[in-house]
């Protein structure tokens, strides 16, 4: 969101009422120290009694102020890491800076207080505006409450966004503000808790503005109670689109004259706000790259086979900084020249190289799968962070991102697969799109073995992996020696002794990794013996943890794109041996063709067969769903855990 400057002078009458709304240091009471735990939530390892900001009017240089109050209870030790305060501020100032520790004294009657010291409240400088302020409180020990606070000056009418929810429950969470009436804020509401108070008001005559007359102030009030703790699990996107918070977008100021200024763009003139502030222009730069990429490429008539060249050479060509967006100070003819740059450097070049050879592309922003998903209500530009292109041939649309060696024409990151993207047509206008995986996923199995008498099992191990999964696979171990990679193999999976290893298909990166492995399988089970021997067919790949276990869950599952694991298992028995067990066949399957499981065993006279499918059939889970993927996981792990197990006849 763009930063607002306060540059009105005012005299503040009657709003510095609103500064004593902050809440003053030592609360904290005997029955909060002598708390053993949350009844409502038995395994929270902390709990905030109170926590409150207020936002009102500085009273010297009319800047916004913030207080904020903090009051933590710390259960156990897990609970101490609570005690570490650390912020970040843009553009603020940090000021009065207060915290206390309070235990219980030996008499188990008094409280002890530990005040902080102001050497040890550490601010760093990091870049630009941004600074750090860290402290830890003092004599923290199992029971303790702890109690800070501290105040922000800002010359930003930006407000930050309010998290009522964290890791851990709270009490109560209250946010109070008062600000001149002139500026107007939409205000949204993140998740699914309910706030207990929402009281708007408007304090007039609030303000005096010089030349104008007097103003009045909007006060807002919002309290939540009983708040449960955020918990994380596997499969969902950024925190910021489920946990509960308000956010404050800066819409419109109205002056004395009832003339009004809209913050918040048209999607129109927020187009083109893109292109010229934060792209810095250099959408226009086809005629330098017509000069510069490879003249063959020109004469190249298939458009497909002509992207595809160009996105190869900018790829391979160029080396990613590690930064995602540089918005203004974006170069692309000093990045084409050094061969290094920023997301959006790197795939602007290739963007107006696209344009040179007369490919219909376009410029595409998305927020990656670590931030929330952008807004639709208006342009807040600054909820995007990733530049990727589109280029469309014969009809058919391809998403492009040149940042990463790893990936074909065609494939964007696993990271950019965060809901829909702005598709910035600067002729027509720009636009939503869904943005989907348009790979398939897979990682297949083969494992051969034989038993022969003397109770030795030697055989063959396959590997496969495609889509994502293969570009996980290029990247882990892409570059690693084959002896450093054996000896972490052999660590991870020490029933496996490797006499022989290759790789195939590593450097064509359509196609799908294979690793094949010439192994000796050890068995190392007690029951085993020559004349009983008992073998676990999934000794590989095998899921070990569930990766759900929440009784219930408020969010979607995201898995980002459909997936399929496929394990064959064949096992050449001797003919003085028999089959005494083997895995029970299983089929399950989720409502809605949502996924499959399938487990299927075959014996015949001299071998044992075992076939095991499990297909994640879509990239998106509602809430309502989540048990049934907990379940079907469970299955899984359970239908893994079986055994093979022979006799001697």
């Amino acid at each position: 969101m763009k930063k607002i400057t306060l540059i009105l002078v005012f005299v503040c009458a009657s709003c510095y009422a609103q500064k004593t709304k902050s809440t003053k240091m030592g609360k904290a009471t005997l029955s909060e120290l002598t708390l053993k735990r949350y009844e409502k939530d038995s395994t929270a390892n902390a709990l905030v009694l109170y926590e409150h900001a207020n936002v009102y009017m500085e009273q010297k240089k009319y800047n916004i102020q913030t207080d904020y109050y903090y009051r933590v209870k710390i259960f156990n030790k897990k609970g101490e890491d609570n005690a570490t305060i650390k912020f970040r501020t843009y553009g603020k100032k940090v000021k009065n800076v207060k915290g206390i520790t309070y235990n219980l004294g030996n008499d188990g009657k008094t409280i002890v207080r530990t005040t902080l010291q102001v050497k040890d409240v550490f601010r760093n400088k990091l870049h630009k505006k941004w600074n750090e302020v860290s402290f830890t409180l003092p004599n923290i020990k199992e029971g303790s409450v702890i109690e800070y606070s501290y105040s922000t000056i800002s010359p930003s009418l930006d407000l930050e966004d309010w998290y009522f929810q964290s890791d851990i429950p709270k009490l109560q969470s209250d946010y109070d503000s008062a600000l001149i009436g002139n500026y107007a804020y939409n205000i949204r509401m993140t998740g699914k808790q309910k706030l207990s108070k929402n009281n708007p008001s408007i304090l007039k005559k609030c303000i005096y503005i010089d030349g104008l007359g007097k103003a009045s102030c909007t006060v807002r009030s919002f309290s939540m109670v009983d708040v449960p703790a955020f918990k994380e699990e596997k499969y969902m996107l950024s925190e910021d689109n489920f946990i509960s918070r308000l956010s404050f977008d800066l819409e419109s100021y109205t002056n004395g004259r009832g003339e009004k200024k809209r913050y918040l763009d048209s999607w129109k003139i927020a187009d083109k706000r893109l292109k010229n502030d934060f792209l810095n222009n250099q959408t226009t730069k086809k005629k330098y790259f017509k000069k510069r990429v490879p003249p063959a490429f020109l004469s190249i008539s298939n458009q497909l086979e002509k992207a595809t060249k160009i996105y190869e050479y900018i790829r391979d060509s160029y080396s990613w900084n590690g930064k995602n967006w540089i918005s203004a100070d974006i170069q692309v003819k000093k990045t084409f020249q050094e061969k290094s740059g920023s997301v959006d450097a790197i795939n602007l070049a290739l963007y107006n190289s696209l344009q040179a050879l007369n490919i219909e592309s376009y410029i595409v922003m998305l927020a990656t799968r670590d931030r929330a998903i952008p807004t639709k209500l208006y342009p807040i530009l600054f909820d995007f962070n990733y530049l990727i292109v589109k280029v469309v041939i014969n009809g058919k649309e391809y998403f492009l991102d040149a940042t990463n060696k790893l990936l074909p024409f065609g494939v964007i990151p696993f990271k950019c697969l965060n809901g829909d993207v702005r598709v910035m047509d600067f002729k027509k206008g720009s636009y939503w799109q869904s943005l989907t995986s348009v790979i398939r996923t897979r990682r297949s199995t083969k494992i051969m073995l034989k038993l022969n008498n003397e109770g030795e099992l030697k055989g063959n191990v396959l590997i496969s992996n495609s889509g994502y999964f293969g570009i996980d696979r290029r990247k882990k171990i892409g570059n690693v020696k084959d002896e450093k990679h054996l000896e972490d193999f052999e660590s991870e999976n020490i029933n496996l002794e490797v006499e022989d290893y290759k790789k195939i298909n590593f450097d064509k990166l359509n196609k799908a990794t294979k690793e094949v492995y010439k192994v000796n399988y050890i068995d190392d089970e007690p029951t085993t013996s020559i004349d009983h021997i008992k073998v676990s067919p999934f000794f590989i790949e095998r899921f070990t943890e569930n990766p759900f276990k929440s009784e219930k869950r408020d969010y979607p599952v995201d898995y980002g794109f459909p997936r399929r694991y496929v394990y064959n298992f064949t096992l050449e028995i001797p003919k003085n041996y028999i089959v005494k067990k083997v895995p029970e066949d299983l089929r399950l399957g989720l409502p809605g063709k949502g996924g499959t499981f399938i487990l299927k065993t075959n014996t015949t006279e001299n071998s044992v067969n075992i076939y095991f499918s499990f297909s994640i059939n879509k990239k998106l889970y509602s809430s309502e769903e989540y048990y049934y993927l907990k379940e079907m996981y469970k299955e899984v792990i359970k239908a893994q855990s079986s055994f093979i197990e022979l006799e001697k006849s």
